[in-house]
């Protein structure tokens, strides 16, 4: 059991049959009355979100993930596929469950897929990724690291605001947790 008090973003819990997983979770003291925790929740198996309040001293059972690295092979219709990197089993998921994890994931690309017992719940991103720039305005000259930077679209159709220094072709390194750029990684 956990207490809501103790929920952080990213874990997952069971209630009411319903598996969850907490988007963001955070402690509101109002003007009067006693202080609640607010949260922005996910359905796991819906995909539906919804924001709200639970006194910090309810329970809940916390659900058991277990993870298990695979590569990503290719989508077809509404379907991601995967393989598993030991047994070669293939693993099936809607596109809609895991559409913003698949912004940051190539062909061929080794991620972890989490499930709860044996059904296939998400994906575990790696904490950062490499991809190509595919479309950004044109470098400005002398722009510097501090500028306000410009947005840019990578193969995988991710949008990240970049430095104005950055050029289409080039290999960067992205914080998959906040969708943000970090570094070069190369051309």
């Amino acid at each position: 059991m956990i207490s809501a008090s103790d929920l952080r973003a990213g874990n997952t819990f069971v209630q009411d049959g319903k598996l969850i997983k907490v988007l963001d979770a955070s402690h509101h003291k109002p003007g009067k009355g006693n202080t609640v925790m607010r949260m922005k929740l996910r359905d796991v198996r819906t995909g539906a979100t919804y924001d709200t309040t639970f006194r910090p001293d309810e329970k809940f059972e916390k659900a058991h993930i277990d993870t298990k690295g695979v590569q990503y092979l290719y989508t077809m219709d509404d379907t991601a596929f995967f393989m598993d990197l030991e047994t070669y089993d293939q693993y099936e998921l809607p596109v809609d469950t895991v559409e913003e994890e698949m912004k940051y994931i190539l062909e061929n690309m080794e991620v972890k897929i989490q499930f709860f017992g044996s059904e296939v719940i998400g994906i575990q991103l790696p904490t950062t990724v490499v991809l190509r720039v595919e479309e950004t305005q044109p470098s400005i000259k002398g722009a510097t690291v501090t500028g306000s930077g410009k947005p840019a679209t990578m193969e995988t159709g991710l949008v990240v605001n970049v430095p104005d220094f950055i050029e289409a072709g080039e290999l960067l390194e992205i914080n998959t947790a906040e969708g943000t750029y970090v570094k070069r990684a190369g051309k």
